[in-house]
């Protein structure tokens, strides 16, 4: 693969969003959120279940980091496969990634068969996916620089020509920025960097791991 097609961006979630689907009785809830960690999921999770302590399912699915490789689909007591896995194939459907969906089931006295669970967990969490706003963002790599005080102005005009958050600054002797820097422009915006001869590069390698 060369690096014109490796991708650059990803799609996620803008905000949290909800919708509900009615079968003989039973309703399902679907919460979507965007997250990063699975601790995030484990707290929407829980809260779900706090929330709704009278519902009888509480099933979900996630993916996470920009290549997709963290997932999880969790039926919650319901047949196998008929929850988690729908609600996993609508995120990928959808092209998502850092996103949870959590659909609450109240039982409504009528049993549905697998095929009945499948189409309304499926159906529950394209409806909440549908109607929740949704964003592409940039995937980007995380690095650490350092400076004499007097170039500081220069790599900063350098960090805004390529698009680069600084996510965190500490200006003493020696000028260090925490940096996120968008994919598209690493290669280009670290050779801007090291041409003014003057930076120390190191990339935070822990730092992009937790962000994939």
């Amino acid at each position: 693969m060369s690096s014109s097609d490796i991708p650059c961006t990803y799609r996620t979630l803008a905000e949290p969003g909800q919708a509900e689907f009615k079968d003989k009785g039973s309703r399902f809830i679907a919460f979507a959120y965007p997250v990063r960690t699975a601790v995030e999921v484990k707290n929407y999770v829980d809260a779900l279940r706090q929330e709704h302590h009278k519902a009888r399912h509480w099933c979900y699915a996630y993916r996470l980091g920009t290549d997709g490789l963290q997932f999880r689909a969790n039926d919650d007591g319901e047949p196998s496969g008929s929850a988690g896995r729908p609600i996993l194939g609508q995120i990928d459907s959808a092209g998502l990634t850092d996103v949870l969906v959590v659909v609450v089931r109240y039982f409504g006295g009528t049993l549905l068969g697998v095929p009945g669970l499948i189409h309304a967990y499926k159906t529950a969490t394209q409806m909440a996916l549908q109607q929740t706003a949704q964003v592409e963002k940039n995937i980007e790599k995380r690095v650490t620089l350092c400076c004499d005080y007097p170039h500081l102005s220069e790599v900063l005009r350098l960090a805004k020509q390529h698009g680069v958050e600084v996510l965190q600054q500490d200006l003493q002797l020696d000028c260090c920025l925490h940096c996120a820097v968008p994919l598209a422009n690493y290669a280009a915006c670290i050779d801007a960097w090291q041409k003014t001869r003057a930076v120390e590069i190191l990339e935070d390698t822990q730092s992009n791991e937790e962000a994939t």
